[in-house]
């Protein structure tokens, strides 16, 4: 006759073998959050049909950091006034620029986003790039280049100049404070986006923050010497996006209208978490290379002496 004790011992153990089994087949690995990409967040900015292919969590989350500087919807009736730009039409040359920057945007459209097309809308002119507000004196040199172009349009060229005035005057609604100095906002990056070809700026502000041995102890060489720019909360509304509207594939109308937008990257929020990288997070930078192709930068730079004289550089 068996032992009722060995038997019994046996029983639970086997029990316990047959739990921790189900118990550990039974457990699913924790799901992860959906990650926002930047192909995101230009489709959120683009037609009803791009925006609805977004994860719904991703959107919400992405529509949350957007700090429009003119509506995103744009209506029928606008009053113009008799002298000057009033709020409706500097809205309307967002929602719908004028013609030569159409053309511009329809350009890089039609050549499936290839850099090549922009540069050839450029006047083969070389300007030297001069002094800015004392940099050449402290080695610093602003531009990719020391030197660039223009574009062969007039027009295209005042429009660059009204996106950066733009900026300025409409940035204080949204907390963003900026100036128009070379330690401030005096640059974009102009990108054709890779899945859609549609044309951009991508523009940083607060592009060289005073040295602070406690709030922003970092060496950014020699532009950052006698820089004013306070490093605050400020640095989360750095970058601003502006797109073009994006043309229709099939007939000469327009899927979606132009756009002005901060994007706000506050530590809490999904640009910071998915969309700047790690290395660079002190400073809130999104990179113009993960929203498209770069074909040229923009400067708007002031050098004039006593004087400001503000003045576009293409490089």
């Amino acid at each position: 006759m068996g032992n009722p004790n060995v038997s019994l011992r046996l029983g639970i153990l086997v029990s316990l073998s047959l739990t921790t089994c189900y118990c550990y087949s039974s457990q699913r690995p924790p799901l992860t959050p959906p990650k926002a990409t930047p192909s995101d967040l230009l489709s959120l900015l683009g037609s009803t049909s791009q925006s609805s292919k977004v994860n719904p969590l991703i959107s919400h989350q992405l529509q949350s950091c957007f700090r429009f500087l003119v509506p995103f919807t744009p209506t029928n009736h606008f009053q113009r006034a008799r002298r000057g730009l009033c709020v409706s039409d500097e809205n309307e040359l967002i929602w719908r620029p004028p013609q030569p920057v159409l053309d511009l945007a329809r350009l890089a459209f039609d050549s499936g986003g290839d850099p090549d097309a922009i540069h050839r809308a450029l006047d083969p002119t070389i300007l030297p790039v001069p002094d800015a507000e004392g940099s050449k004196e402290n080695r610093c040199q602003l531009t990719r280049t020391p030197y660039g172009r223009r574009f062969i349009s007039q027009e295209l060229n005042s429009y660059l100049e009204f996106l950066f005035k733009l900026i300025v005057a409409r940035g204080p609604a949204v907390g963003l404070n900026v100036s128009l100095n070379r330690y401030d906002l005096f640059h974009g990056h102009l990108f054709i986006a890779r899945d859609t070809a549609r044309l951009g700026i991508l523009f940083h502000a607060k592009e060289y923050p005073a040295y602070d041995k406690d709030v922003f102890p970092y060496n950014m060489g020699y532009c950052q010497i006698g820089s004013t720019v306070t490093y605050n909360d400020s640095m989360n509304l750095r970058n601003i996006l502006w797109l073009a509207p994006l043309p229709n594939n099939s007939t000469n109308d327009w899927e979606a209208p132009g756009v002005l937008v901060v994007l706000d990257a506050h530590p809490e929020g999904i640009i910071y978490r998915d969309i700047i990288p790690d290395y660079v997070n002190f400073v809130r930078t999104i990179y113009e290379d993960d929203l498209g192709n770069v074909a040229v930068d923009v400067n708007y730079l002031n050098i004039g002496n006593r004087v400001p004289s503000y003045q576009i550089f293409i490089c």
